[in-house]
């Protein structure tokens, strides 16, 4: 059974967009309902492994869904769902460990998910996205930096798209993540990527 998928990106695309609508990065689309472009989205995390290495893991399932409200941002909501099983180190062997009881324990946690509630404008197109961010049951609050890139209406499809890049710092350990630490790093570098995409035409 496939979860739903949402994660730290696209409440904060949507609350981030709807946040930049007064400021004129999302003149050129209209409020409603964005949901995910499939092919174009990605949620990462990073960390050093022993000193010796970087790594970067992701997420394959993941949906985002924002209504924005063009005349009153801050009624636009967003909801990211991550399937957590889904998660992928390109190493077969580590994705086991990963969704084990020693980790994400994806059996008894299939989500993870953010959900938005606030955000700060920082610049014309950048601003601070507040959210609830649940892994493991757990619930942390998290702010991510965020930054609409482009909005319009995408050139093949003419559907009005929103293009996000989110990122924060998160300490794994807030989520019962923790293991190996400090010879892994705590903390981990979030990213994430993100088109947008209305559901009408």
């Amino acid at each position: 059974m496939n979860t739903v998928k949402t994660l730290l990106v696209a409440p904060l695309a949507g609350l981030a967009l709807a946040g930049i609508a007064n400021a004129g990065p999302l003149d050129g689309v209209p409020a409603g309902t964005y949901k995910l472009e499939k092919t174009h989205g990605y949620i990462n995390f990073s960390y050093t492994h022993l000193g010796f290495s970087r790594p970067v893991v992701g997420f394959n399932s993941f949906d985002v869904t924002l209504e924005l409200n063009q005349e009153d941002i801050t009624a636009s909501t967003v909801t990211v769902d991550i399937d957590a099983a889904s998660i992928d180190s390109q190493v077969e062997v580590f994705n086991g460990h990963l969704t084990s009881d020693d980790w994400f324990g994806v059996a008894a946690n299939p989500d993870i998910t953010f959900v938005a509630t606030g955000i700060e404008m920082t610049g014309d197109n950048t601003m601070a996205v507040t959210g609830d961010l649940t892994i493991k049951g757990i619930t942390k609050p998290v702010t991510l930096d965020a930054k609409v890139n482009k909005a319009g209406p995408h050139p093949f499809n003419k559907k009005p798209t929103i293009g996000i890049s989110a990122n924060a710092t998160l300490s794994r350990s807030d989520w019962d993540l923790g293991k190996y630490a400090p010879a892994v790093t705590d903390e981990v570098e979030l990213n994430i990527q993100v088109e947008l995409n209305t559901e009408a035409g």
